[in-house]
């Protein structure tokens, strides 16, 4: 499920970028594992980064929306890149990092 980001107005009249609070929209996606570090002594943290291929008609994802997959919620580190192909390879792939 993919929060996606909109612009609104605060209360004192700055446009500000938020996750839509709208809700979730459903999106069937592939993931590509990419890096990760695991946290060994204490104060560090752990950090896993995922790669999300979704479809090309997927709009409104930014830096400040919101993934929940595979059980836990995921930040976009990336802004999302475009692939255009075929009508049938099109795609966003979205580099996220799992929240700790």
């Amino acid at each position: 499920m993919v929060w996606k980001t909109k612009v609104v107005t605060d209360r004192r009249g700055n446009q500000v970028v938020v996750a839509d609070a709208d809700g979730p929209h459903k999106v069937r996606a592939a993931f590509v594992p990419q890096r990760s570090a695991r946290a060994e002594v204490p104060g560090q943290q752990q950090i896993n980064i995922t790669r999300m291929i979704v479809d090309a008609d997927l709009e409104d994802v930014r830096l400040w929306s919101r993934v929940e997959a595979m059980g836990t919620q995921w930040d976009v580190v990336t802004p999302p890149a475009y692939h255009h192909g075929t009508r049938k390879t099109r795609h966003w792939s979205i580099d996220i990092r799992e929240r700790p």
